[in-house]
């Protein structure tokens, strides 16, 4: 009885310290070295279109400098924050609008997500990186909601071009912490100097980068002491990111809650591999 009566004094001891030098629970967590936003995760909220968090949006001119403008989709809670942020690419001739769907999607489950346009709708997947990081750039410095963004948690994806984008552009910049190419497209097929978290999905029917050529090469390039995975989604195309899709949202939310968010509750649906119907083959250097 006694041994009892001083551990729940020490305990409530403890917790009030904690509390009087970090703040309420969400900020206690984020001194233990995570950042975790919104209830604990189930199946039904990561396949949900919505998250927690109601969403806002700006838009970005055009004019500013190294990319083409976009759009910032970013939680409006104030009591919570700062939030890690992405930027997205979109695929050769694509605008922002065949991936804008993702920008809501992801913000609304904690994160500050800017779809942007490229220069020109030809871009290469080298320019792609470099606008991505631009885009980085500006998010955390010259944009309307600096305030919002953690710029020590940085993530990237795109899609075809775009997604060969995101791979070169996390080589190119260790201020990444996380990137998810879709259906990547690149001439570079060696990828062995990349060393952040990386998850790459490809589409089993793609004709337009086959993964075979594309998205398998690029995985297996990639050091086995990165922490990486490769999804193959059962009959898709090349063009499955352009709309919805659960598979593709539910898995990416999960990449970037765990890698930059540090948030080990999503780790579920990654570790052990899925099983799901969607996916025809799945590799992985679990558990991360």
């Amino acid at each position: 009885m006694r041994r009892t009566t001083v551990t729940t004094l020490l305990s409530a001891a403890v917790l009030a310290l904690t509390t009087a030098l970090v703040g309420p629970a969400g900020q206690a967590a984020h001194a233990a070295g995570t950042y975790q936003h919104g209830p604990d995760p189930t199946e039904d909220s990561i396949e949900a279109p919505r998250g927690p968090f109601s969403v806002a949006e700006e838009r970005v001119s055009s004019l500013v400098r190294g990319f083409g403008g976009g759009t910032i989709y970013y939680p409006t809670a104030t009591d919570e924050g700062p939030f890690a942020g992405i930027a997205i690419s979109p695929g050769y001739t694509a605008s922002q609008s065949s991936i804008a769907w993702l920008g809501p999607r992801l913000a609304s489950q904690g994160f500050v997500v800017f779809t942007i346009d490229t220069n020109s709708r030809y871009d290469q997947p080298g320019s792609r990186a470099d606008q991505l990081n631009a885009a980085l750039g500006y998010l955390t410095d010259d944009s309307d909601v600096t305030d919002r963004v953690d710029p020590e948690r940085l993530g990237v994806a795109g899609h075809s071009m775009g997604g060969g984008g995101s791979l070169e552009a996390t080589v190119e910049n260790p201020d990444i912490d996380a990137a998810v190419p879709f259906a990547p497209w690149h001439t570079r097929k060696d990828f062995s100097a990349l060393s952040t978290p990386t998850f790459i999905i490809g589409g089993e029917s793609d004709s337009v980068a086959p993964v075979r050529r594309h998205s398998e090469p690029f995985y297996e390039s990639i050091p086995d002491s990165t922490d990486k995975a490769y999804m193959e989604l059962e009959r898709a195309n090349h063009f499955f990111p352009n709309s919805p899709d659960t598979t593709t949202a539910k898995y990416t939310l999960s990449w970037f809650k765990l890698f930059l968010d540090d948030d080990e509750r999503y780790a579920q649906f990654l570790c052990p591999a899925p099983d799901d119907r969607a996916i025809s083959e799945y590799r992985d250097t679990c558990p991360y």
